[in-house]
């Protein structure tokens, strides 16, 4: 069955998370006069990242939604458990703010967009909110290359589960075995992908490697040789 389509994760696929976050985490720090509550702006970022995946956890298991994780994260990060709603939405706006300073493609991104651009359609599946990701989308400039943008806090589900992979897919009007997911996180990406029955690609930009069961690619420059090169479009297969 050919691949009709690519589902493109965004965060440390398409756009530099990793970068905007150290950046923005920096600034924000120093701005709230926290630059001396941690030993550096990477510890910072490590605690950020740790609470991030515990409060996306209680998300992903349906105790708390997508705003209130969030406030539990800043709450945390501060250690003020009993800071207030609002003001724990007023301290991560301002973090946002500082974070979205520093918002960049990555440099092969819009080239292997324009590349792929005709022959296959395109759409988002995020772990994330479809407001973050839509203005995310905008700001940069490439909201318009894609046909649908799904993300798991309307869903009410996330990747890896099959139903987040199968709303896309649905959102795209195309089974799941005639789409291409590519994204940076081999197990929540590429295998979860996998599992949903679409072609799961894992973009391993760090260059980790291992994990031949996958289909990996260390650059989206990769991407459309890659795609055209698949054993579904009559030629020899390059995955693996």
């Amino acid at each position: 069955m050919p691949i009709r389509a690519v589902l493109w994760d965004i965060d440390d696929t398409i756009f530099d998370y990793a970068g905007a976050d150290r950046a923005g985490m920096g600034r924000h720090l120093r701005a709230e006069g926290l630059a001396e509550a941690y030993a550096s702006v990477d510890r910072a970022l490590a605690r950020w990242k740790e609470l991030t995946l515990i409060h996306w956890r209680r998300f992903e298991a349906g105790g708390v939604d997508f705003e209130a994780q969030r406030r539990d994260r800043v709450r945390d990060f501060l250690g003020q458990p009993a800071m207030s709603d609002a003001l724990a939405e007023e301290w991560f706006a301002r973090y946002v703010a500082h974070y979205e300073a520093a918002w960049r493609l990555f440099p092969d991104a819009v080239p292997a967009l324009d590349r792929l651009a005709n022959g296959f359609r395109h759409a988002v599946l995020s772990n994330s909110s479809l407001r973050n990701q839509h203005r995310k989308l905008t700001v940069l400039g490439v909201r318009d290359r894609f046909e649908a943008v799904v993300c798991a806090a309307e869903l009410g589900v996330a990747k890896p589960r099959a139903a987040a992979f199968h709303a896309a897919c649905d959102a795209l009007g195309l089974p799941p075995g005639q789409v291409a997911h590519v994204g940076d996180h081999p197990d929540i990406d590429a295998r979860g992908a996998v599992a949903a029955g679409l072609a799961g690609i894992w973009l391993d930009r760090v260059g980790a490697g291992g994990r031949p069961e996958l289909t990996r690619i260390t650059g989206l420059s990769e991407l459309p040789a890659l795609l055209r090169g698949d054993t579904r479009f009559g030629a020899p297969s390059s995955f693996g």
